[in-house]
C-alpha cells in the first residue's frame, strides 16, 4: 500500500491534473450557466500541474511497477503540454464569449485530452502509451464538434472520429505483433532484447503498423487526409489546439518508441520514415499555396512542419532527437500565436477567415499585423526567429546521418513555404483595404499573441536555453 502512495506523490503533477478535471465536472454540474468557474479552476489545476513538473525535472524515475516514467523527459513535455493548454484556454474564452457559446464542458475536455498527453510523454510501456494517445483522441474528436449548432463543425468531427478510429486500428495491431515476437509491451524490456528481435519480420511489420498509426495523429502525408477539413472546421481555438499541443503528444510518441526504444538506426524503418517527411514536406507546401481560407492553409503548412519534424526521427541521432524536441517548443508558440490572431480577427458569423479578409490590415490593426508577421516569418525559417534554428537542428541531424538528400528537400521546400507565409505580410502591407471591419481586441488575447510573439524571439536568439535542457535526456 505504501509503495502505492509513494507512485501517486511521484506523480503529482498528474494526479493534481485528475483531481482539478473531478472539481470541474462538480462545478459543472452545479454551475451550469457559469461557465467561467470551470475557467479558472482550469488554469489554476494547469499551473499547478505545470509547476510541479518543472520542480522534478532532474530525476529521471519509474513508477507503478515500471510503467511510468517521471522527470526528465516526461517533464519537459509536461510542462509544454501545460503551457500550451493555458494559452489555449484563454484565447477559447474569449472566442466563444463573442459567439455567445462558451461553455464549460470545452476546458473539461481540455483537461482530460492533456491528461492523455501526459501518459504518453510518461510512458514506459505501450499499453500506458496506448491509453494515452486514445484518451487525447476521443477528446479531440469531442472538441472538433462541441460547437453542436455549427455544421461544419459536426462534419469535421465526425471525420477526424472515422479516421482516427481507423488508426487506432494499426496502432493496436502492430502493439499486438511486437508483444507476440517480445513477449513484454514494457519499452525498458523491448529496449534490453531490441538487437535479438530487430530483424524478425513481425517485430518489423509491427513496427511498421506503429508508424503508420502515430503518423495518423501527427498528420504526416499519406494519412493526412483528415487534417484539413478537420482544421478549418473546427472552431480555432480547436484547431489551435490540435496543431501544437496533439502535435507535440504524437511525436512524443515517435520518440520514445523510435529514438528511446528502438535502433533501427541506417536500416529499412527509419528508411520509411524518411520518405514519409519527404512526402510531408513536399505535398504540404505546395498544397498550401493554393489554399484561400488561411485555416486550410495553415492546416497543409503543418502538414509540410510534421515532415520537418519527422527528419529528426529519421536520422535516428542525438541531433536529431534534441532538434525535434526544440522544434516543438518553437513550433507551438508559433503556431498558437498566429491561430491567436486568427480567432481574434475572425468575427461571430465565422467570417475574416479568406486571405483576402487580411487585405491592408495594418491600416487598422498596425499591432495585429505586426505580430502576424514576426509568426509568418518565424513559420516559414526566416532568422532570427524560433522557427531558423528549429529547421536548422532537423537539417544538421540529417546530414550527420548521411541523409543529405532530405535535408535537401528540406531546404528547397523551406523555399516554396516562404511565398505562402509572406504572401499574407503582403497582403497586410502592400494591399489596400477596401472593406474595414471593426475587431474587438480582448486584453487576455493581446496578451497572449504577444507571449508567444516574444518566446518566438527568444528562442530564436537564445536557442541553447531549450537545447542544453533537451541534451540532459540523451
Amino acid at each position: 500500500m505504501n509503495s502505492y502512495i509513494v507512485d501517486i506523490f511521484a506523480n503529482v503533477s498528474l494526479m493534481a491534473l485528475v483531481a482539478t478535471v473531478l472539481i470541474a465536472i462538480i462545478i459543472e454540474a452545479v454551475k451550469t450557466t457559469r461557465p467561467i468557474a470551470v475557467y479558472y479552476v482550469s488554469l489554476a489545476g494547469l499551473t499547478t500541474a505545470g509547476f510541479f513538473s518543472f520542480l522534478n525535472f532532474e530525476t529521471e524515475t519509474q513508477s507503478f511497477g515500471g510503467m511510468i516514467r517521471h522527470g526528465g523527459y516526461a517533464n519537459f513535455f509536461n510542462v509544454l503540454f501545460c503551457i500550451t493548454a493555458i494559452l489555449v484556454a484563454i484565447i477559447a474564452r474569449n472566442y466563444f464569449e463573442k459567439k455567445r457559446y462558451n461553455r464549460g464542458e470545452f476546458y473539461i475536455l481540455l483537461l482530460f485530452a492533456v491528461i492523455g498527453m501526459m501518459l504518453i510523454a510518461s510512458a514506459n510501456d505501450l499499453i500506458i502509451l496506448f491509453l494515452g494517445i486514445e484518451l487525447m483522441s476521443i477528446c479531440l474528436y469531442v472538441l472538433a464538434g462541441i460547437v453542436r449548432v455549427k455544421e461544419h463543425a459536426t462534419e469535421a468531427a465526425l471525420k477526424y472520429f472515422l479516421l482516427g478510429a481507423f488508426s487506432t486500428g494499426f496502432l493496436l495491431y502492430g502493439i499486438a505483433l511486437i508483444y507476440g515476437t517480445v513477449g513484454t509491451t514494457n519499452l525498458m524490456l523491448i529496449r534490453n532484447v531490441f538487437a535479438v528481435v530487430s530483424t524478425n519480420y513481425l517485430f518489423l511489420l509491427g513496427a511498421g503498423l506503429l508508424i503508420v498509426g502515430l503518423s495518423f495523429k501527427a498528420a504526416a502525408v499519406p494519412f493526412h487526409m483528415w487534417a484539413p477539413d478537420v482544421y478549418e472546421g473546427s472552431s480555432t481555438p480547436v484547431t489551435a489546439f490540435m496543431s501544437t499541443a496533439a502535435k507535440a503528444a504524437a511525436f512524443t510518441a515517435f520518440i520514445t518508441i523510435f529514438i528511446r526504444t528502438f535502433d533501427f538506426f541506417g536500416g529499412r524503418i527509419n528508411e520509411a520514415i524518411a520518405i514519409i517527411a519527404a512526402a510531408s514536406m513536399i505535398f504540404g507546401n505546395i498544397a498550401a499555396i493554393g489554399q484561400s481560407n488561411i485555416k486550410r492553409m495553415l492546416a497543409y503548412s503543418s502538414i509540410a512542419h510534421a515532415g520537418y519534424m519527422l527528419i529528426g526521427i529519421a536520422s535516428g541521432s542525438i541531433e536529431g532527437q534534441v532538434g525535434v524536441m526544440f522544434y516543438l517548443v518553437a513550433y507551438t508558440f508559433m503556431n498558437v500565436g498566429a491561430f491567436a490572431i486568427v480567432a481574434i480577427i475572425e468575427n461571430e458569423e465565422e467570417k475574416n477567415l479568406q486571405l483576402d479578409d487580411y487585405l491592408g490590415l495594418h491600416q487598422t490593426q498596425p499591432v495585429l499585423s505586426a505580430l502576424m508577421a514576426i509568426f509568418m516569418f518565424a513559420l516559414s525559417g526566416i532568422p532570427p526567429f524560433a522557427g531558423f534554428f528549429g529547421k536548422y537542428f532537423v537539417f544538421y541531424s540529417a546530414i550527420k546521418s548521411n541523409l543529405t538528400w532530405l535535408a535537401v528537400i528540406g531546404v528547397l521546400t523551406s523555399f516554396i513555404s516562404a511565398y505562402y507565409y509572406i504572401r499574407i505580410v503582403a497582403l497586410m502591407y502592400f494591399r489596400e483595404n477596401k472593406t474595414a471591419s471593426s475587431i474587438k481586441i480582448a486584453h487576455l488575447q493581446i496578451i497572449v499573441v504577444i507571449i508567444c510573439a516574444v518566446l518566438t524571439l527568444f528562442f530564436g536568439l537564445f536557442p541553447s536555453s531549450i537545447v542544453q535542457i533537451a541534451q540532459r535526456f540523451f
